[in-house]
C-alpha cells in the first residue's frame, strides 16, 4: 500500500524538486519509505515517484520506483495472488530477484502484457513505462478500490494516488469545472471519469490507460465490468449447491486479504457484512484475530453488538467509545484529505475507527460493498415497492398528462405530496419505459434533487456532466438487478471506497475489501436474484452463511452503519462553522453561488425547517475544500 505520483514533461520544465514534493505530499499513504526516479527521453522528461508503507517484503528490495529490464513501475495496492502468478512464471524460465509482487506485475507484463491484469486477485493501481516501445500503461483494479488521478493540459501529463499530488506541481492548472457542481450537490461526490477540475480525471474500476510517448495519443480500454456477469444465464443449480459455492469463494477470498508480512485486523460493526468477515476467518484459525470497534457517545452506536459477536466468536476486541469533541475534531481535516470536495459525513467515524486500529496493526480488513452485491439497500426494496405501485396504475392513464393520473398515482400511495411532489414529473416520465429502463430512470429520480432546486445553488445556469446513474440495461433479468449495478459501478467507487481509502491512508493504514473479490462478485451476480432478495428485505444468501456461525437471533436487528448527528451539531456546538464558512462574504467569494438563495436554505436549517438537511453538509464541505485548496494557493 502506497501512494504513488509522477510526470511526462513534453516540455522538460519539471526538476527533481517537485517531483520530491509530489510525493511528499503523500507521506501519510506511505511513510516507510519513498523514491524518485527521472529518465530523460528524445522529446520528454520521465518522473516516476512513490512514498510506501512497507506491507509485503519489508526489506529494502521492495523499494519504488522497481526496474526489471526496460520497464520500470511504480504500485499501489496489494496482489493476493502473487505467490500463484510467480510459481506459474517460473515454471515458464522466469528468475525472480526479490520476494515482492511489484516483481510479479513486471514479469507478467513482460510475459502476457496488458492481459496480466487478468491473472491478478487484488487491489491495485500501478504504472508500467516501457522504455523500448515508449508508452506508459495505468491500471486501475476492478472495482476502484485503489484510486488512481492523472491531469493531461499543455504538453504535460501528471498522475497520482490523490489529488494532491498533481497539485504539488507548479504548472498544474487549478480551474474549476463547473459542470460537476450539480452532482456533486446532488450524491455528495464527484464521479469517475471527472473531477473538480478541468483537464483532471479519474481512471475508470476495471480501465487501462495507455499513453503514447511518441504521439502523446492516450487510449483506454475496459478489461472488466460486473454487468458481464449480470448478463449471463442463471446458475442452474439448487439453492444448498449455490450456497457452498459462494461461502467457499468468500473463504478464499477473505483468506487471501490476510496475506502481508505485517498484523492484520478487522474492522467489526457486528452487521452482517463484517460478522461473515469475522466468522469465515476466525472459524479456521486456531489465534484470536484482531477485531475493532468504534462507538460514540451520540448517534447509532453498534459498539455493544459488535462486542457480543466478538466474545461469541472468541476475537481479540478492542472497542473504544469516542467523545463528541473527538469526532468533532476530525472535521478540519477532511479537506486535507479528501482533496476534493467530499459529503460523506461517514468519513469521520471511518477515520476514528482507523486510527483505533493503527494502534494495533498495519492492515485492516473493511467488509464494504455487501449491500451492492447480495442486495441489502433499502433503496433497493423502495425501488421494488415503487415498480409495483407503478404497475398498479391504469393502463389507460399511463402517457397521459392528466390531472387524473396524478391523483390516481398519488391515491395509490406512491407520493407523499408535501415531501416528494417534484418527482411526479420524472415518475409520469417513465411509466411507458420497458421495465428494465424503467427501473434505472426510477432509481435516479429517487437519488437526486429537483433540477429546479439544484440551479437555485448557483449563481449562473450550469449545464452538468451526464448522470453517473446512465447504465445500458439491455440484457438484465431483474429491476434490482440494475439498481444494484448502479451502485456498484457509481456509489460504490465515488463515494464508499473512496472514503475507506482516504480515512485508512490517514493514518497509514491499509484498508483491504474482501467482499469485493471479483471472483465473488461475478459468481454472486451470476446466481437467481430469489436467492439473494424477494423485493422486501435483502442478502438473503449472506445471511444464511453467516447464522451457519452465529445464531440468528444475535444478528436479527435493524441495519445501521455508522451515523453521527451531524446536523444537530451545526445547530449547536460547531455552529461556529456555519458562521465564517456560510456566511454572506464566504459563500461570495468563488462567485459560484446564488448566495441570497444558500442563506434562506442555511436560515431554514436552523429552523429545523429544510427538507435538504444534506445540501448544508455538502456545502460546508466545499466550502472548506475551498479556502484549504484554492485560496491558500492564490
Amino acid at each position: 500500500m502506497c501512494g504513488i505520483t509522477g510526470f511526462i514533461d513534453f516540455n522538460n520544465n519539471t526538476t527533481k524538486e517537485t517531483l520530491q514534493g509530489m510525493v511528499s505530499s503523500m507521506s501519510h499513504r506511505g511513510p516507510d519509505d519513498s523514491g524518485i526516479e527521472l529518465f530523460q527521453e528524445n522529446n520528454c522528461l520521465i518522473g516516476f515517484g512513490q512514498a510506501r508503507l512497507s506491507i509485503i517484503d519489508l526489506s529494502d528490495a521492495g523499494h519504488q520506483p522497481m526496474e526489471y529490464n526496460h520497464f520500470t513501475i511504480v504500485f499501489n495496492g496489494e496482489i493476493y495472488n502473487y505467490k500463484d502468478v510467480r510459481s506459474e512464471l517460473e515454471a515458464i524460465g522466469h528468475v525472480f530477484s526479490t520476494q515482492t509482487d511489484t516483481e510479479v506485475i513486471l514479469q507478467s507484463f513482460e510475459e502476457w502484457g496488458i492481459s496480466c491484469v487478468d491473472r491478478f486477485i487484488g487491489m491495485f493501481a500501478f504504472v508500467i513505462y516501457d522504455k523500448q516501445t515508449k508508452k506508459m500503461y495505468a491500471f486501475r483494479d476492478r472495482a476502484g478500490v485503489k484510486p488512481f488521478y492523472y491531469y493531461h493540459h499543455k504538453n504535460l501529463f501528471l498522475f497520482g494516488s490523490e489529488l494532491k499530488a498533481l497539485m504539488a506541481h507548479p504548472f498544474f492548472e487549478k480551474t474549476i469545472d463547473t459542470s460537476v457542481l450539480p452532482n456533486y450537490f446532488n450524491y455528495g461526490y464527484i464521479a469517475a471519469p471527472y473531477t473538480i477540475f478541468i483537464n483532471t480525471h479519474k481512471l475508470l474500476p476495471g480501465h487501462i490507460l495507455e499513453l503514447d510517448i511518441t504521439t502523446q495519443k492516450i487510449t483506454q480500454t475496459k478489461y472488466w465490468d460486473l454487468r458481464r456477469y449480470y448478463l449471463k444465464p442463471k446458475l442452474d443449480l439448487s439453492y444448498p449447491e449455490i450456497k457452498s459455492e459462494v461461502k467457499s469463494l468468500m473463504q478464499s477470498a477473505f483468506d487471501y486479504r490476510m496475506v502481508a508480512d505485517v498484523p492484520v485486523g478487522v474492522f467489526l460493526s457486528g452487521g452482517y457484512d463484517s460478522t461473515a468477515v469475522t466468522a469465515l476467518l476466525q472459524g479456521k484459525s486456531s489465534k484470536a484475530l484482531k477485531t475493532f470497534t468504534i462507538g460514540f457517545e451520540e448517534g447509532n452506536n453498534e459498539a455493544p453488538f459488535a462486542a457480543e459477536t466478538a466474545k461469541y466468536l472468541g476475537t481479540d476486541h478492542t472497542e473504544y467509545i469516542c467523545t463528541t469533541k473527538e469526532a468533532q475534531e476530525i472535521i478540519s481535516t477532511l479537506s486535507l484529505y479528501f482533496d476534493e470536495p467530499f459529503g460523506d459525513s461517514s468519513a469521520i467515524p471511518t477515520i476514528l475507527v482507523s486510527k483505533l486500529a493503527k494502534e494495533d496493526v498495519t492492515v485492516a480488513l473493511s467488509a464494504d460493498a455487501g449491500d451492492e452485491i447480495f442486495c441489502g439497500y433499502d433503496s433497493y426494496f423502495n425501488l421494488h415497492a415503487f415498480l409495483q405501485k407503478l404497475d398498479n396504475v391504469p393502463k389507460i392513464f399511463k402517457g397521459n398528462w392528466t390531472k387524473t393520473l396524478t391523483k390516481s398515482i398519488q391515491k395509490n400511495g406512491f407520493i407523499n405530496q408535501s415531501k416528494n411532489a417534484h418527482h411526479l414529473t420524472s415518475v409520469l416520465g417513465v411509466l411507458n419505459e420497458e421495465p428494465l429502463q424503467k427501473s434505472a430512470d426510477l432509481f435516479q429520480a429517487m437519488a437526486e434533487k429537483p433540477v429546479g432546486y439544484i440551479d437555485s445553488i448557483f449563481k449562473k445556469k450550469i449545464s452538468p456532466y451526464s448522470s453517473s446513474f446512465e447504465i445500458n440495461t439491455s440484457g438484465f433479468q431483474h429491476p434490482l438487478e440494475v439498481a444494484m449495478n448502479i451502485d456498484f459501478n457509481s456509489y460504490l467507487p465515488n463515494d464508499i471506497l473512496t472514503k475507506v481509502d482516504r480515512a485508512t491512508m490517514s493514518v497509514s493504514l491499509e484498508g483491504r475489501e474482501p467482499l469485493l473479490d471479483h471472483r465473488l462478485a461475478a459468481y454472486v451476480a451470476q446466481i437467481p436474484m430469489k436467492f439473494k432478495s424477494d423485493g422486501i428485505s435483502g442478502k438473503k444468501i449472506l445471511k444464511d452463511i453467516v447464522h451457519d456461525y452465529v445464531p440468528k437471533s444475535m444478528m436479527d436487528r435493524p441495519k445501521a452503519g455508522f451515523s453521527l448527528p451531524i446536523y444537530t451539531w451545526l445547530r449547536g456546538d460547531l455552529s461556529y462553522l456555519l458562521d465564517e464558512y456560510l456566511s454572506k462574504e464566504a459563500l461570495g467569494i468563488s462567485g459560484l453561488f446564488n448566495v441570497d438563495f444558500l442563506i434562506g436554505e442555511i436560515e431554514k436549517f436552523k429552523e429545523k425547517k429544510l427538507h435538504y438537511s444534506p445540501i448544508i453538509w455538502y456545502l460546508l464541505m466545499f466550502q472548506m475544500w475551498y479556502k484549504r485548496w484554492i485560496l491558500k494557493n492564490e
